[in-house]
């Protein structure tokens, strides 16, 4: 019978190391082809949005292969996820699950396995912008790829900034982390952070100090942009999690290739990069950006891996 998993159980079950894990070697069988991702779909009416997307995963560690979808609506009461899974060979449902958790662990870990491959060897400090539910998972992957010994942290309000950095330090022992200000005083980095709700850019180009990587997050709308054009100009490698999602949602690169100012031949995909049939950064002073928009299999494969360990430990129930 298939396992229902509430929000609880994920808390529970999902740590960062094995997000991580299961995003890499997503990325891995999607590079070769054994991964198959359909892109978001929004179905709009008087009130409400609901939003769809499922993928494929061949030969993953847990099975042969599992099927998946995501599915989530948001309203003026808010936003409520929920996961999907399938059995490849025999079609059947494995587990429906209560997905908020899940889906922050699997956006921070993207940015996370971005980090690993384009982010400086020696990188040891972070910039972030936003302070949100997101920003927590953000900043908790990029410091499980590398030895962070600084953070500052930006957002409009100043108690959200405190109160995000007393949060953080008490979960990742960060022994320097601290509120900014001024907006460009969070992008004086090594790797810089955008997991805003901006529709206008909240980091800009001129800041970013030689050898930054940049992972922006937060907008998944042709709307919205958290960077400006400074930054695709002065960054020497651009990629995203799926052309096919960025040419629908990715605003600060449609913004761009529509003033002419970029082509989307520039724009590179994740995955080569993972799979190290490309090499993202060339030199140390290399400026780096990771567009994450979110795919379904990343939600497939997390909750695979969530699924297995869930039937290990006896937790969820069975309907």
């Amino acid at each position: 019978m298939p396992l229902f998993l509430t929000e609880q159980d994920v808390t529970q079950l999902l740590t960062m190391p094995e997000t991580l894990d299961a995003v890499e070697s997503v990325f891995r069988s999607y590079a070769v082809g054994e991964a198959t991702n359909e892109s978001r779909r929004r179905l709009r009416t008087a009130g409400a949005t609901l939003h769809v997307m499922s993928g494929a995963v061949a030969n993953c560690a847990e099975f042969k292969g599992v099927l998946g979808l995501k599915s989530y609506t948001v309203t003026r009461n808010g936003a409520r996820f929920y996961v999907s899974l399938f059995d490849a060979e025999s079609g059947a449902l494995l587990a429906f699950i209560e997905a908020d958790k899940l889906g922050q662990m699997r956006t921070g870990a993207a940015s996370g396995v971005a980090t690993k491959f384009l982010a400086r060897e020696d990188a040891k400090t972070v910039g972030i912008y936003g302070t949100g539910w997101q920003a927590q998972s953000q900043l908790a992957a990029v410091c499980a790829v590398r030895p962070i010994e600084r953070v500052r942290v930006y957002s409009r309000k100043a108690e959200n900034r405190a109160s995000f950095c007393a949060e953080m330090q008490a979960l990742l022992g960060l022994a320097d982390i601290a509120p900014v200000a001024e907006p460009e005083a969070a992008a004086d980095a090594d790797i810089v952070i955008t997991i805003t709700s901006a529709r206008e850019p909240v980091l800009l180009g001129q800041w970013l100090k030689p050898g930054t990587h940049v992972n922006a997050a937060g907008g998944n709308s042709i709307l919205r942009r958290e960077f400006d054009d400074e930054t695709l100009r002065r960054a020497s490698f651009l990629t995203v999690d799926s052309l096919e999602q960025a040419k629908l949602e990715a605003g600060e690169y449609v913004t761009a290739v529509e003033k002419g100012l970029l082509t989307w031949e520039r724009v590179q995909e994740l995955r080569h990069v993972v799979s190290g049939a490309l090499h993202g950064r060339r030199k140390q002073e290399d400026i780096t950006v990771f567009k994450s928009l979110g795919l379904a299999i990343e939600d497939v494969a997390v909750a695979a891996r969530l699924y297995r360990k869930a039937k290990e430990q006896n937790v969820g129930r069975e309907f």
